[in-house]
């Protein structure tokens, strides 16, 4: 599949065996919400109605409805709710960001990133 036809599928659908993440980090921030939510950092429907919502906006400002936007909305969503609940402030997100995108960046091609 092309991935111009690819981004004609919705979020997560994928045909012919294909994986449903393009990337390790996409399974990783629905682990991250998946565990948050299980520990009580915050509730299953607070997730669900902040990822509509982040969702609903990024259609509104005319944002395609492919996985990348939808990725997208899941980081801010999850990123909202942390600091919503205490968890971290923006600040401290802001700081790790940066070091992430660091580590990327000194990272050859097709070798894992490590903080």
């Amino acid at each position: 599949m092309s991935p111009g036809e690819r981004d004609n599928l919705s979020p997560l659908a994928r045909r012919d065996d294909e994986p449903v993440f393009d990337e390790p980090w996409q399974a990783q921030v629905l682990a991250v919400a998946n565990s948050a939510v299980a520990q009580g950092l915050f509730s299953a429907n607070d997730w669900s109605e902040g990822l509509g919502a982040a969702l609903r906006r990024a259609a509104a400002d005319g944002a395609p409805d492919n996985s990348a936007t939808y990725y997208q909305a899941v980081l801010a969503t999850l990123e909202h709710l942390i600091s919503a609940a205490g968890a971290t402030t923006g600040e401290a997100m802001a700081v790790r960001r940066e070091a992430w995108r660091q580590a990327y960046l000194k990272t050859p091609h097709g070798k894992p990133v490590t903080l």
